[in-house]
């Protein structure tokens, strides 16, 4: 049962906003009584930490699953993105911006854990790219790391929409490639960019 609040927390919380959802809408939701939700759960902020850490594995998972396909390092970053997006379109505003207003001590431990993890996967990245000729070899790569994920996380921090965030993501996405990309590298990116589904 405790996992199964958890999917439907998580599910209602990316949907309409960790601020709007009350105990009383899961309990409603589920057709369960609120002290049902009560038993494993005593506050809502312990709700939205076991549903942020779902989220957090879930994404880190699919992540893992992209890069075992071994595809090259520009695409990789385009089928992350498009992780991304399917997962956040029921999303009307940036999850990361609710957590930061509303929430901002389980924002900070989730940066904290996210930074690393991120750190870890654009590292891996940029060294894959550089190996396969799609990036500069000379780029100095925790200096890109420490750029991009700054970006990414400036843009999901202050923008309230979710379709805003995303739209800015991929600028930051293009921005980022175009700085490090050797001409294989921008032939890769522009073949990217011209896909409309992105």
């Amino acid at each position: 049962m405790k996992e199964k609040i958890i999917a439907k927390a998580t599910s209602l919380f990316l949907k309409l906003g960790f601020k709007s959802v009350t105990m009383d809408d899961i309990a409603g939701e589920m057709c369960i009584s609120k002290k049902t939700i009560y038993k494993y759960f005593c506050n809502k902020e312990i709700l939205i930490e076991e549903s942020t850490s779902m989220v957090h594995k879930a994404v880190n998972q699919t992540i893992d699953n992209i890069v075992a396909l071994n595809h090259n390092a520009i695409r990789e970053n385009f089928e992350i993105r498009k992780m991304f997006k399917e997962m956040f379109k029921a999303s009307d505003t940036s999850p990361i911006y609710q957590l930061k207003k509303h929430y901002p001590e389980i924002y900070q431990k989730v940066m904290a854990i996210e930074i690393n993890e991120c750190t870890k996967c654009f590292t891996q990245n940029i060294c894959k790219g550089i190996e396969q000729g799609l990036y500069r070899k000379e780029i100095d790569v925790e200096g890109y790391v420490q750029f991009y994920y700054t970006l990414i996380f400036s843009v999901n921090e202050n923008t309230v929409s979710e379709k805003e965030t995303q739209r800015l993501e991929l600028e930051v996405l293009e921005y980022h490639t175009r700085a490090m990309a050797t001409p294989a590298g921008i032939t890769e990116l522009e073949k990217h960019l011209k896909n409309p589904n992105i």
